[in-house]
């Protein structure tokens, strides 16, 4: 009996034994062919898993006989699964293909002109993906405003109550800093920079593209604080018809359509938009919190192929809107002598963007472009009449020679503004500036895990001022899943009229520039950061990046009044301004559930006159924290809170903090979607614990805003695609 106890365990032992297989495999990278390590390697539906090597190797042990599912993980890839049947004493090596990578991580970066993708680009780049953005597109359709204002350290500040204007700030600094571009074309600078975050449609975007910090080594002046570039879709073989309608409680309407398709030589992308909004008093005050405005927009974008390598693009950026906001009796054409006070503004925006693109044989690649925009804006108010016109032009060539360890990008370029005051006025602020820039750029790798990028500029402006622009950042890949960039480089901005100061007195009582006072400012700026990766616990995907960001700004331009007068004046401060602090930012997904949280301190100083004092309407904490959940590629819900802290206005009064909620969703059908956006439910809104204006109605004067004026808004709508 004892003896065929011991052969039964013998047996049943040896089975277990030889049930046991081993999944042995080499992970590669799918563009570079290299091994990848820190992957996760996990038999589905157990807590089994093993991490590759350095080598690439993994060896997944203790798996039974039968049909296993093997799931491959690593972040910033797409998760791969692999069903084996495996066999007793079975071991199975398997090379795997590359994974490919996700969107932010393969798309190629327009706004360095680089060739290589962003992981391997020393610069850091933040990209907000497509599928981000039709999320974001379905809470607010007519413009950009609230995208720009979800991305860490980016602010877009409200310069106007009556209008609703803004201005985009990236780490606290002023508007007139930033930089705005479309697919590297910078269409509302000067004059045509007020009204274009409200006037931006999302719904063509296909990615955005963040720098933060000097950039004007890339662009030329005014990218001090960092830039902004709005890469819209282009044409492909699918054929892309979509159509958006949008409405809220606030009486508002928005309609949209595009087209986009490529045929054998030809391909065409057409965007058109209607927007519509009825003045919006929400605290019974007779004055507009949201102005009244109907807007047109038409983006029509025809490209030509001459062969594979070949490429000429040629559009139109056109746009029409009257803006009305005020007393809401004069809004409603009940105007007398009590209720007369209004501001409208008439804009109109044209501008026109060529661009000719040639790669040769040995991959070298030749880039012309030019744009032409004509902005004319009119500003009305009770006893006030401001219009003006401008003509900006841009045209650039850049040679990109692509190896597989250096990168040069060698160009020049043409940037003008010309500014004409047209209402009769003694003194008008006409102004005339342009600059010729040459400059040149190098990717260097080092090594495998070591990445340099240097870049030179020399600028020469209209006014004889030479701007000499050195520019570096480092890449240092420390693990597959630790990386670190450091980064500075010069800056300029020269003299403008245009500034969140000048907009919110919609250029009432301000003098010309006197160009023999005021001098070009100048600047430069360090950041440095670490980005961590990694799969824990064998299901989360996370990640977490750490920035630290340094910019000065010498003899920044002011606006002073002037003594005993009631009219202002810009002039140089003596000293500079500082903006210092950090971001940190942590990214959560689990199946079908993802997070988002983002701090950002920001300290902005002003040091003039050896006195230090904190720069008005910037919040030194932000916090920004985003939750969704995504089932079967059908339904989204989404949740948003955002926290801005204390404030310091212009008189040097601190104000409150503040927080925003919203709460969103989406529901697809096969070729239609329906979605319904709360936001801001907590009714969160500057009027509710003050008034937002002194003195009589007829002569109201205005406080500065640093909270959300419309307060909650319900919308819901559809998108249509066939």
């Amino acid at each position: 009996m004892q003896k065929i106890l011991s052969l039964l365990f013998i047996i049943t032992f040896s089975t277990n034994v030889f049930a046991q297989n081993t999944f042995k495999t080499i992970i590669k990278d799918g563009k570079t062919n290299k091994p990848l390590s820190g992957v996760v390697v996990l038999l589905k539906g157990t807590q089994n898993s093993v991490t590759s090597d350095d080598k690439g190797l993994a060896k997944l042990k203790n798996i039974s006989n039968g049909k296993q599912t093997i799931l491959i993980k690593s972040l910033g890839y797409t998760e791969n699964e692999k069903n084996i049947v495996f066999h007793q004493s079975d071991t199975i090596t398997l090379f795997l293909e590359p994974l490919s990578e996700e969107l932010e991580e393969v798309k190629i970066v327009s706004s360095t002109r680089s060739s290589r993708n962003i992981k391997d680009i020393p610069t850091r780049i933040e990209g907000i993906p497509l599928a981000d953005l039709e999320e974001k597109s379905v809470m607010q359709p007519g413009n950009i405003k609230m995208l720009v204002s979800e991305i860490v350290g980016v602010q877009t500040q409200q310069t106007s109550q009556v209008s609703g204007s803004a201005s985009i700030r990236i780490q606290g600094l002023d508007g007139k800093y930033t930089q705005l571009l479309q697919d590297g074309f910078p269409l509302y600078s000067g004059f045509a920079s007020g009204l274009s975050v409200l006037q931006i449609p999302p719904l063509n975007l296909k990615r955005v593209e963040v720098i933060k910090g000097s950039t004007s080594t890339l662009y030329g002046g005014g990218a001090i604080a960092g830039l902004i570039n709005l890469i819209t879709k282009e044409p492909t073989a699918k054929r892309e018809i979509s159509f958006l309608a949008n409405t809220n409680q606030t009486n508002a309407l928005d309609l949209s359509g595009f087209y986009a398709e490529r045929y054998k030589k030809t391909g065409i992308t057409i965007y058109t938009s209607g927007n519509f909004q009825k003045a919006y008093d929400n605290n019974n005050d007779s004055f507009s919190d949201i102005p009244k405005y109907s807007r047109y927009s038409i983006n029509p974008n025809f490209f030509y192929y001459l062969d594979d390598r070949t490429t000429f693009s040629f559009g139109v950026n056109a746009g029409f809107e009257i803006r009305t906001g005020g007393d809401l009796q004069v809004i409603n054409n009940d105007a007398h002598t009590i209720h007369s006070y209004f501001e409208t503004n008439n804009a109109n925006r044209y501008a026109s963007l060529a661009k000719f693109e040639k790669t040769f044989s040995n991959k070298n690649r030749l880039t012309i472009k030019n744009s032409i925009g004509y902005f004319n804006r009119t500003i009305e108010r009770s006893a006030y009449l401001f219009e003006g016109q401008q003509l900006a032009t841009f045209s650039e060539a850049n040679y990109l020679i692509p190896k597989e360890k250096s990168e040069w990008n060698l160009g020049a370029n043409l940037v003008s503004e010309n500014f004409r005051q047209i209402n009769i006025v003694t003194d008008k602020l006409d102004y005339y500036s342009a600059a010729f820039g040459i400059f040149a750029q190098n990717n260097l790798r080092v090594s495998e895990k070591f990445i340099v990028e240097s870049g030179l500029r020399f600028d020469i402006t209209n006014r004889k001022n030479l701007f000499v622009l050195p520019r570096l950042s480092l890449l240092y890949k420390i693990t597959d899943q630790l990386t670190s960039r450091i980064g500075g480089g010069l800056g300029y901005k020269t003299p403008t009229i245009f500034s969140e100061e000048a907009e919110e007195k919609a250029f009432q009582n301000i003098n010309p520039l006197d160009f023999t006072k005021v001098s070009p400012e100048r600047s430069y700026g360090l950041n440095a950061d670490l980005n961590y990766k990694k799969i824990l616990f064998g299901d989360i995907n996370f990640s977490f990046n750490q920035l630290f960001f340094y910019t000065s700004i010498k003899n920044p331009l002011v606006l002073n009044p002037v003594a005993d007068r009631s009219d202002f004046s810009f002039e140089n401060a003596n000293g500079y301004l500082e903006s210092k602090g950090f971001e940190s930012t942590i990214k959560l997904r689990l199946d079908n559930i993802s997070c988002f949280l983002g701090y950002t301190y920001t300290d902005v100083n002003r040091n003039y006159n050896h006195v230090s004092s904190v720069n008005p309407l910037t919040a030194k904490h932000h916090l920004n924290l985003d939750a969704m959940y995504e089932w079967n590629e059908k339904l989204r819900l989404g949740y948003e809170l955002y926290y801005v802290g204390e404030q310091y206005l212009t008189n040097n009064e601190k104000v409150r903090d503040y927080w925003v909620t919203g709460i969103s969703g989406e529901y697809k059908f096969k070729h239609f979607s329906l979605f319904l956006n709360l936001e801001n439910f907590l009714d969160t809104r500057q009027s509710k614990w003050e008034s937002l204006y002194s003195g009589t109605i007829q002569n109201p004067e205005f406080r500065e805003i640093y909270t959300p004026t419309e307060g909650f808004i319900l919308n819901g709508g559809c998108k249509i695609w066939l």
